[in-house]
């Protein structure tokens, strides 16, 4: 694809072990358009988060070609990968990983200061207030209901206004009803902003809100269907 955001090419990842080399991943290929909205779904050990991880530049592969955003990542360091990162991608955990000393708009606002981002704190309050936070501001993240923490990583991740939003496992620390509000929330931020999708998760009726379902096991692509999007 020309317009691709996510190119993976003949990738691999394998890891040593005392029992011997490990396959993590074997011979994937994937390309995701921009504006696309891709879930994956597979067993536990099946490498989707590890394929996750690797598109996020936060593992490096074995072998095979990986071009996110229009990079090849597999060229740069890890300060020009952390660069890309902070500028182009954003990544929600299951896990919020918000700095416990810090209100939510010093949380939403950090990653922008350590880009040298002009007007952070503003940028900051309006993310918050587009994920329906702007009355919890100054308070720390103990202060906060897990939706509401997990609310203020979605708003640190699109704070930068990045072209790629890639999620794993966002509801797995969240109650269903707690689940389905973040999930309505991601779908409707992305398409507000036109971002492209990366959803890693268990449960393939949360996946299907994707309009392209992707399964792995075993470290490859086993399937992968184009279908209308669930509601």
């Amino acid at each position: 694809m020309s317009n691709s955001i996510i190119s993976l090419e003949n990738v691999h990842l394998s890891l040593e072990s005392k029992a011997g080399t490990v396959q993590i991943l074997r011979d994937v290929d994937l390309e995701v358009a921009e504006g696309e909205a891709v879930g994956i779904v597979g067993p536990s050990g099946s490498g989707k988060t590890t394929m996750l991880m690797i598109i996020a530049g936060l593992e490096r592969a074995s072998r095979g070609r990986v071009n996110i955003v229009g990079e090849n990542f597999s060229a740069l360091d890890e300060d020009a990968l952390a660069r890309i990162r902070g500028e182009r991608i954003g990544i929600v955990f299951q896990s919020f990983h918000l700095v416990p000393t810090m209100t939510a708009l010093e949380n939403v606002a950090l990653p922008l200061e350590f880009s040298g981002v002009g007007e952070a704190q503003d940028i900051a309050r309006a993310r918050l207030k587009d994920v329906g936070l702007d009355h919890r501001l100054d308070h720390f993240p103990a202060q906060l209901s897990g939706g509401e923490q997990q609310r203020v990583a979605i708003a640190r991740a699109i704070a930068p206004g990045p072209k790629l939003l890639l999620a794993d496992e966002p509801t797995g620390n969240l109650d269903v009803a707690t689940g389905a509000q973040i999930m309505d929330l991601l779908f409707e931020l992305r398409a507000r902003n036109g971002l492209s999708l990366l959803l890693v998760t268990h449960d393939t009726a949360l996946a299907s809100k994707c309009g392209r379902l992707i399964s792995m096991r075993d470290g490859r692509i086993a399937a992968d269907d184009v279908h209308e999007a669930v509601a």
